[in-house]
């Protein structure tokens, strides 16, 4: 069989990048913290931007940075906007608030 023109195995290793980025956006909402359906459970207020921070970039696994950090009063949910430093991709992460106190 001959060789693939230099073209044609661009576009084809371009559309699998991209399918790759689909894939990883679709897992990310699936996992804890992605949607609001799946919240990170946290016992303080305290924890969760150092929490947000501490998770890896979904597209490149790189360093990310916390942005807004809001409630969202339906749900009594905390919503916290994320951006990677390197590849620049936004992320919500969201979080659910369960207070430990005893009786």
């Amino acid at each position: 069989m001959a060789k693939k023109r230099e073209r044609t195995a661009r576009r084809i290793e371009e559309r699998s990048a991209r399918k790759l980025v689909r894939d990883r956006e679709r897992l990310a909402g699936l996992t804890t913290g992605g949607s609001p359906d799946h919240p990170i459970v946290v016992s303080s207020v305290a924890v969760i931007e150092v929490r947000a921070h501490a998770m890896p970039c979904h597209q490149c696994e790189s360093e990310t940075r916390v942005g807004d950090h809001t409630v969202d009063h339906a749900t009594g949910l905390r919503v916290v906007d994320v951006s990677c430093t390197r590849c620049a991709a936004k992320r919500q992460l969201w979080f659910r608030l369960v207070l430990d106190e005893p009786n």
